[in-house]
């Protein structure tokens, strides 16, 4: 009977880890910070999204960063101004994804030199052991949020996030990490930061 109660307790834990490991496998943790001092009591209000003249040729890609940063601007307060009226706030958006080829020569014991254990029939005490490693790629991400009093232009917050992953992302990733660069929203934490976000 107890054999079977740590059975019992055995698979219970696995199937936790399990759970715990795929809720992992579900979340995108991106490195934020903010920056800026929003004014005290002062509410969310409308904002517009403002392209800047380099973004303006980009067309077809900023309609795709616009529409993965409106549920994290909106998440955090904002609401899109109406038809025809004037924003309380104007929002500068930028994403970019770069591809980072990683090659063993990054690494200054790029021959692989690692501590073995050797597995001779009559000795098997440690050694050195010797491992290929090959090049590998990773892509770093980063999303920026800017946003500016529409009245004066000033600067009231600014918000980054970046993560590197084994692909591009997509727009699902892009947009969760929109989600984590605007959850500090109002406060600034400019000290980088996890914050993990479910897709």
């Amino acid at each position: 009977m107890a054999r079977l109660n740590i059975l019992s307790s055995a698979a219970a834990a696995l199937g936790l880890a399990l759970l715990a490991g795929c809720a992992a496998m579900n979340t995108v943790t991106s490195e934020v910070s903010t920056y800026g001092a929003w004014p005290s009591g002062r509410s969310a209000g409308s904002f517009a999204i403002e392209r800047l003249p380099s973004q303006q040729a980009q067309s077809a890609d900023m309609l795709e960063v616009e529409a993965a940063a409106q549920a994290a601007l909106q998440a955090a307060g904002f609401k899109p101004v109406a038809a025809g009226g004037q924003p309380d706030v104007l929002v500068q958006l930028g994403a970019r994804v770069s591809r980072q080829a990683r090659s063993p020569w990054d690494d200054p014991m790029w021959l692989g030199v690692g501590f073995s254990r050797w597995n001779w029939p009559h000795w098997g005490g440690p050694g050195w052991g010797w491992t290929t490693r090959y090049e590998s790629t990773t892509y770093a991400r980063e999303v920026a949020v800017l946003i500016r009093d529409r009245s004066n232009s000033q600067p009231l917050y600014e918000a980054r996030a970046r993560t590197d992953g084994i692909s591009p992302g997509g727009k699902v990733v892009i947009a969760a990490m929109f989600m984590a660069a605007m959850t500090d929203f109002p406060a600034a934490k400019p000290e980088p930061h996890d914050v993990a976000v479910a897709p």
